[in-house]
């Protein structure tokens, strides 16, 4: 939903309505890390809209360590449309690497105006991670979401 800018709609015990754009829905730790959202007490959400899709072809991938856990390591969520073999639309978001989902508009850059290529992928994969700090056990992380968005992107791309 990051990917595609979903809205949530949100409804107050007062019966206010609002809208939040998920990229601002979820909240990163600071000083209040027991507090995810933005989600007033006693509101909830009531619905989640999504405007037209972007072209190109949509694809998520999850990473897990087995098939029995539920939570990815990693996910990577890509919109992805080419022209002549050139990236004309490209959207990526990641789970799993972060305290919320992370839209990387540094990979989306790297990736607009430039050939589908593994190269290409790779590149927006370090733009993507430029900023990205491990916390010793979970290292791991920084390498997996570039391999993730790399072959994420050349499915989403059609590249073999």
């Amino acid at each position: 939903m990051t990917a595609l800018e979903a809205q949530i709609e949100l409804l107050g015990t007062d019966q206010t309505a609002r809208r939040v754009a998920i990229g601002d829905f979820y909240r990163l730790p600071g000083d209040t890390p027991h507090i995810e959202t933005v989600l007033r007490p006693g509101e909830m959400i009531t619905g989640v809209t999504l405007s037209s899709p972007p072209p190109g072809r949509q694809l998520y991938r999850k990473v897990r360590d087995r098939a029995s856990y539920a939570f990815a390591l990693v996910s990577v969520a890509a919109v992805v449309a080419t022209e002549a073999g050139t990236i004309t639309t490209a959207r990526v978001a990641f789970g799993g690497v972060a305290p919320k989902p992370w839209r990387s508009v540094e990979a989306e850059t790297a990736l607009i105006g430039h050939l589908a290529t593994m190269a290409t992928f790779r590149a927006a994969a370090e733009a993507a991670m430029q900023h990205a700090v491990g916390r010793g056990h979970n290292d791991f992380k920084i390498e997996l979401a570039k391999r993730t968005l790399c072959r994420t992107l050349a499915q989403a791309a059609q590249v073999g």
